[in-house]
């Protein structure tokens, strides 16, 4: 079956297909094409973010598309960076710029005032107009500096309560645990009833 991941973030696309690895998926990616334009991610939720980018991606390639939208929500900051998170920083933000900011919003916060939920929301939708999302969520605290060679966004920040470690410093772990595991195997034992 071949599907569309709907994402230009390679390191989504690399951990995405080895949560769904197994699958006999055939993958075709926004590098597998330069017709497809990008996707304002304007929408209000996570949800809504994620259903846009695979309707979108549906619309040029005809094909049965997947994304997703994931969102930090540290409790302090009432929720933020939230559904804003990849562009935390501003529009062309990168990882650690977006991790510099947090990190000054949060000085001086003691630990536990730290604690935070990484929300990931995924959608599946076919050319038929059929959609179905898959949501996952993990819940832990900011650390006080990058820790964590594995991971990216902010995994380098996010300690998972349950091992005292970054989801960076997790390896392949992380890929059994995080918000985005829980989503994509969601999605994962779905695809399984539907081929």
């Amino acid at each position: 079956m071949k599907v569309a991941l709907a994402t230009k973030n390679k390191d989504k696309i690399v951990e995405i297909k080895e949560i769904l690895k197994g699958l006999n998926l055939t993958y075709f990616t926004f590098y597998d094409s330069s017709d497809i334009p990008d996707v304002v991610e304007d929408g209000l939720t996570l949800r809504e973010n994620a259903e846009k980018k695979a309707r979108h991606c549906v619309n040029y390639t005809n094909c049965i598309s997947i994304a997703d939208d994931t969102g930090l929500e540290v409790d302090i900051l009432k929720g933020k960076p939230g559904v804003r998170s990849s562009r935390f920083a501003g529009e062309d933000a990168t990882y650690a710029d977006n991790n510099k900011k947090l990190l000054s919003m949060l000085k001086g916060i003691s630990k536990e005032k730290r604690t935070a939920t990484f929300r990931c929301v995924a959608a599946l939708v076919y050319p038929s107009g059929k959609e179905v999302t898959f949501e996952g969520s993990i819940s832990g605290y900011i650390g006080y500096e990058p820790k964590g060679e594995a991971g990216f966004g902010y995994d380098p920040l996010f300690v998972v309560r349950q091992y005292g470690k970054t989801l960076a410093e997790l390896g392949s772990v992380k890929n059994k645990i995080s918000h985005r595991a829980k989503a994509f195997l969601k999605l994962k034992r779905y695809i399984k009833k539907e081929i």
